[in-house]
């Protein structure tokens, strides 16, 4: 295998343009040539490709979003769309595919690793929820960008006995959630993974109004409700002034974190190298600290799940 390609594909995460870096001198170190893919699985269509040189990926480690850009393809997902894909890929030379995405890019991979094509997926997306890795790249720097807004929004919250409800992203999962309301200290963490009694909540607002607690801060999963739609539910707030905020795409762009520019630079140059031994239908996985290879499939079939410890740690602390 002499030519490889990278593409990044649905939502950007932080880290990103480390990871693309990182494959491509991974393939130049081996003597292999690395061709970035535009736009995702669309420019595999289209034939958008760029060959990659060291110009390209100089200067791109700390930078936020994607060089390479990333849409959502339909096309891509029919037959006729892969059969497309390959015979751009081959007319260009390029032997193996690097994916940088999540679960539904993992599934365009697949789909090219069944007809035949070596793929390998790296794990890129701030929600945190793909199976075989304990972070996807992305998350630190997410959960740090919310971090610091949080820590703002609670010195106002203390001096205006207020109760803010502060909406973060996780549609399907409140990993983003769970982390940020750990490390603010809030005091409520709302995660689709777990029912939610509005009566339950209510009484805790209730108490904590009265031992005095001058502010309150509820962290709420996307995926459950808006921030606005809880405020409607919240008839009681115990006394406190009801604020809310929402994070929205704040949480995905900026430069990354050191821990995920590491991540990224680990996981993209394990995935290159991994083609050039043969590998594919794979994701890089960083478990217990170390590199690993899982199925593609692994990212869809198996739930992964929140922490025990981390949900405890919310009522005991507060």
């Amino acid at each position: 295998m002499e030519r490889i390609a990278v593409l990044t594909s649905g939502g950007d995460s932080p880290g990103m343009n480390a990871a693309i870096r990182a494959v491509a001198k991974a393939s130049f170190f081996n003597g292999k040539e690395c061709v970035g893919v535009m736009r995702g699985f669309e420019g595999l269509l289209e034939g958008d490709f760029i060959t990659l040189t060291r110009g390209h990926v100089g200067g791109i480690i700390h930078r936020g979003g994607t060089i390479l850009k990333t849409a959502r393809s339909e096309r891509f997902m029919t037959p006729e769309g892969q059969a497309l894909a390959l015979e751009q890929m081959r007319k260009a030379g390029i032997e193996g595919l690097v994916v940088i995405g999540g679960d539904g890019s993992f599934h365009g991979g697949k789909a090219l690793h069944d007809l035949g094509f070596p793929v390998i997926g790296v794990p890129g997306t701030i929600d945190n929820d793909v199976a075989g890795t304990d972070e996807t790249i992305g998350f630190d720097t997410a959960v740090n960008t919310a971090l610091e807004a949080v820590r703002r929004l609670r010195d106002t919250a203390s001096s205006h006995d207020r109760m803010f409800i502060v909406e973060v992203m996780g549609r399907h999962a409140g990993f983003l959630a769970l982390e940020i309301a750990v490390a603010t200290g809030a005091e409520y963490v709302v995660v689709p993974e777990l029912p939610l009694s509005i009566g339950n909540l209510c009484q805790k607002l209730r108490l904590s109004h009265k031992a005095k607690k001058a502010h309150t801060l509820i962290i709420l999963a996307e995926g459950v409700m808006s921030a606005s739609e809880m405020k409607g539910k919240l008839q009681d707030t115990g006394g406190y002034d009801a604020r809310i905020t929402v994070l929205g795409h704040i949480q995905r762009g900026g430069s990354p974190t050191s821990f995920d520019v590491t991540l990224a630079s680990r996981m993209g140059a394990y995935a290159a190298e991994s083609l050039f031994i043969g590998k594919s239908g794979c994701m890089v996985g960083n478990l217990n600290h170390r590199m690993v290879l899982s199925d593609l499939e692994r990212a869809w079939s198996e739930t992964k799940s929140l922490s025990p410890e981390l949900l405890g740690l919310i009522d005991k602390l507060n």
